[in-house]
């Protein structure tokens, strides 16, 4: 579940995602050292190009600083989720059912704790998930260390 500072930034930011024909992926707010990151991830059908980045950069910096949900000093970053994107919340895993996903579970079942496969199904938080070898998990979201996109072919 996404925090007070990400629902806030997410709130002041979708619009303007929207009128540009983005959609907010995902928002993080992390420290990494001494410093603070604001993470903004965007898509939209055909993909992101840094010009879609740039141009919501530049449409949410005065409308952030006005709002001030940030206590502290940051670096505002957008960018494309990319490829191997996480599926965090409940939207993510219903787009990318019947899609190629990739799991590492906490714990292993079978003494196997990531797998390549299919998504299935999703439904309040439980996955149904057939790997590639044919063998179907069924498991609690917060089982899993995550579950990316598997969407690039070598």
């Amino acid at each position: 579940m996404a925090g007070k500072v990400e629902t806030t930034v997410r709130e002041i930011v979708e619009p303007f995602a929207k009128e540009l024909g983005l959609s907010i992926w995902d928002v993080e707010f992390v420290k990494e050292g001494a410093d603070h990151y604001l993470r903004i991830y965007i898509d939209k059908e055909n993909g992101i190009s840094i010009d879609d980045c740039v141009n919501l950069s530049h449409a949410v910096d005065e409308p952030l600083d006005a709002a001030d949900p940030i206590d502290c000093s940051y670096c505002l970053e957008v960018s494309s989720p990319g490829v191997e994107r996480t599926l965090k919340n409940d939207e993510h895993f219903m787009a990318y059912i019947d899609k190629k996903v990739m799991i590492k579970l906490i714990r292993p079942v079978d003494g196997e704790r990531e797998f390549k496969g299919i998504l299935k199904d999703y439904d309040k938080g439980n996955v149904t998930f057939e790997s590639n070898e044919g063998k179907t998990l069924v498991f609690n979201k917060k089982e899993a260390s995550f579950v990316k996109a598997d969407d690039f072919e070598m």
